[in-house]
């Protein structure tokens, strides 16, 4: 039924396409080097459409002087140097994004009855990824010099931004020259920075905040801290950042965010989210208590729900510092995380009594966050994370093109 459905739209889709031959006052028309190319002939070619195969017949012009031929049909219907219509580049760019190439291949022929290659659809993904990456430099460079539009609206409560980076498998070329975390080997992922912006306005019956639905954006790419910091702005921005009445930045600690944070988005609150901050104190426990799973629990019980979840920086920090070692390795630790948390204390108020000057820093666990922490880098480079499709290739042209697939 679907085929005998597209054949019939195709056939009818073609009449359609059957461009007339121009009449005496169209014979002409401008050429790019300054003369004027003529009308010669009609020629046809034929288009993959979403209905399918489709025969298109237009006119062709041709320039006596630099015989540069010109087919203004075909940059009327967006067609030029592709055989493919828009809507069904639309439709790669989709499933290219969302799986593997030949994955999406497969969705194209289960899904649409289209017929495609691999490579049809890698090349449509990733131009369209470039063309909106494009298209998200130049807002960038407007925010960076302040041209941005005032967004109007009604006042928001509360506004989040949240940054975190995370490391995509890629091709050899791509890892050059960097060194990888391990000394003396060779590096084989890139860094992608990621970032949303989500409000939540509402609690849970155990006082944890929820994050409002649909009300998270998503930006990211492969780049330097300084440049994603422009473009985490623009996305804050574009969200209501001049509109919110409190505002909030929540990372893992790491000295980028907070650099962007303070650059950006001075007098913004900074959150160390609790995810992060437990994930150091079980790196410790694990450190102090290799062999023992009932050790490390006894030891997170005292210095996660007793210091850290309510707060008590300081006395955490003390307790790191007072425990001895006799191993060079977990001493180092020790010392590592101490000055983490300590550099972090005021990022780490999480209960009311800790901090009453702050009421953002009350709230006692990020946990809308905390649970969509996984999620959300998947979500934003969930095809970039496949490590059979990603060895082979780079793919930075494609963030773009994600987010603005799943995120608007």
């Amino acid at each position: 039924m679907r085929a005998a459905m597209h054949q019939a739209g195709a056939a009818a889709l073609s009449q359609l396409l059957r461009c007339e031959a121009p009449g005496p006052d169209k014979r002409e028309i401008p050429c790019h080097c300054g003369q004027k190319a003529r009308y010669r002939e009609m020629r046809s070619r034929r288009i993959l459409t979403v209905v399918g195969q489709v025969e298109f017949l237009r006119p062709w012009y041709l320039c006596p002087q630099c015989h540069h031929g010109q087919f203004p049909a075909d940059a009327g219907f967006d067609i030029e140097g592709t055989d493919l219509s828009p809507g069904v580049r639309r439709m790669l760019a989709l499933v290219g994004s969302e799986a593997p190439f030949d994955h999406g291949r497969r969705q194209m022929e289960l899904l649409a009855g289209l017929e495609v290659t691999t490579k049809a659809v890698e090349r449509t993904a990733e131009a369209i990824g470039g063309d909106i990456a494009e298209g998200e430099r130049k807002e960038i460079q407007r925010a960076v010099q302040l041209d941005l539009p005032v967004i109007v609206g009604e006042p928001i409560p509360i506004l989040y931004i949240e940054m975190d980076g995370t490391g995509i498998p890629v091709v050899k070329k791509e890892t050059v020259g960097r060194q990888a975390k391990a000394e003396g080997q060779p590096a084989h992922t890139r860094e992608v920075k990621l970032g949303c912006v989500f409000t939540q306005t509402t609690w849970d019956k155990e006082g944890y905040p929820v994050r409002d639905p649909g009300s998270t954006t998503y930006t990211g790419a492969i780049e330097n801290s300084d440049e994603f910091g422009k473009r985490i702005y623009l996305e804050a921005w574009q969200r209501g950042w001049n509109r919110a009445e409190k505002k909030v930045v929540i990372g893992d600690g790491a000295e980028w965010i907070w650099n962007n944070a303070d650059l950006h988005f001075p007098g913004a609150i900074q959150i160390v989210d609790l995810y992060h901050a437990r994930q150091h104190l079980w790196d410790v426990a694990r450190r102090l208590h290799p062999n023992g799973d009932m050790n490390q629990k006894a030891w997170m019980k005292t210095h996660q729900k007793r210091l850290l979840d309510k707060g008590k920086i300081e006395k955490l920090v003390l307790a790191l510092r007072s425990t001895a070692s006799t191993n060079p390795e977990v001493v180092d630790k020790l010392r590592i995380e101490a000055d983490y948390f300590e550099k972090n204390a005021e990022r780490m108020r999480y209960l009311p009594e800790v901090s009453s000057s702050a009421p953002l820093r009350r709230l006692r666990c990020h946990r809308s966050w905390l649970q969509d922490r996984h999620r959300f880098p998947a979500q934003t480079v969930r095809h970039v994370l496949d490590r059979s499709w990603c060895q082979r290739h780079h793919r930075a042209a494609m963030l773009p093109s994600q987010q603005s697939t799943h995120f608007g």
